[in-house]
């Protein structure tokens, strides 16, 4: 009878957690929570919310539509991190400057199919969040930018309000390690959703050209398209305040101001009126085909279909124009 009970009494001594069990147990299931909690964030605030189907030699993620990642493109240009993409602007014969309206309606197989016939070299050097002068004026100064035409789509672009992008990239002494950071994630992204595609999403991602500087855009889905429009009035104050910008700048530009086209890329509401008069105000004509039946994919941008039209119609308008420039320079 003592045998068996000194047997049970050891073998539940046996069974007790052993001194330290328990601490290591909780601090295993804390850290398993707070790294799944952090994946989770990166999958849905990240960039693992957006697709990675689009890089290539050529192309490096610009935006990634999450809270956690969004703008790159900024940091790209200001920092140096995609060393082609300076080299390209720098040498481009055509240089096209605007927001990311003038970068969707340009970033078409039209544009690329009328430079091949001609022997220049062009570049897209809009942004997203209203580019403007203010910094895109600033990135040609800084990599030495001297095409032989620029193309400026004039909507929102003589304006010097900072953008969060432009005011990070250029203030803010952190802001190079940040977007270094973005760039890194860039490489971890691309490895892990091409061998494990589920771990990533499909919000609305751009990817850019380092050659040319053109969009390639995913996750479209998201958006509800809405028609181009055009809208008559003028605002007399708005064009005179932008000229009173413009003029400065199109002074300095190195081409004769035949070689600075204008132009106005619809949208829905496009202002049309305010931007016919800041062209008269700037001494230019604005160089702008208006289709019927142009379509936006989210309101603003217009859809592959209709910027194809829209790039191919500015060709025919301006084409000769911009051959001009580049054989008489």
């Amino acid at each position: 009878m003592e045998t068996a009970l000194a047997a049970s009494r050891d073998s539940v001594a046996g069974s007790r957690v052993k001194p330290g069990f328990r601490p290591a147990l909780y601090i295993c299931v804390v850290l398993g929570a707070m790294l799944v909690a952090y994946a989770y964030k990166l999958r849905t605030e990240g960039i693992f919310a957006c697709l990675a189907d689009g890089y290539n030699s050529d192309r490096y993620l610009a935006y990634c539509q999450a809270a956690g990642y969004a703008d790159y493109e900024h940091g790209a240009f200001w920092f140096g991190l995609e060393s082609p993409t300076q080299d390209s602007m720098a040498n481009a014969d055509v240089l096209f400057l605007g927001t990311s309206r003038m970068q969707i309606a340009f970033s078409t197989p039209a544009t690329g199919k009328w430079f091949a016939c001609d022997p220049a070299k062009y570049f897209l050097l809009g942004f997203g969040y209203s580019g403007n002068v203010m910094f895109e004026g600033a990135l040609m100064e800084k990599f030495g930018a001297h095409p032989k035409v620029y193309v400026i789509n004039i909507d929102q672009f003589f304006d010097r309000r900072e953008s969060p992008p432009v005011r990070t990239v250029m203030s803010d002494s952190s802001g190079r390690n940040h977007y270094e950071v973005k760039h890194l994630w860039q490489f971890v992204h691309a490895a892990i959703c091409e061998r494990l595609p589920v771990a990533c999403g499909s919000r609305y991602t751009i990817f850019r050209s380092r050659e040319t500087g053109a969009y390639t855009l995913r996750g479209l889905n998201e958006f509800r398209g809405r028609p181009a429009s055009y809208d008559e009035t003028v605002d007399r104050l708005a064009a005179e305040k932008e000229a009173s910008i413009g003029k400065p700048f199109l002074a300095g530009l190195p081409v004769k101001a035949d070689c600075v086209i204008l132009t106005l890329v619809p949208t829905e509401g496009t202002k049309l009126g305010t931007a016919n008069a800041l062209a008269s105000e700037l001494g230019l004509p604005l160089v702008t085909p208006q289709l019927a039946d142009l379509k936006t994919f989210d309101g603003s941008h217009l859809d592959r279909a209709s910027a194809e039209r829209w790039a191919d119609a500015f060709f025919t308008m301006a084409g000769p124009q911009i051959r001009r420039c580049i054989k008489n320079d």
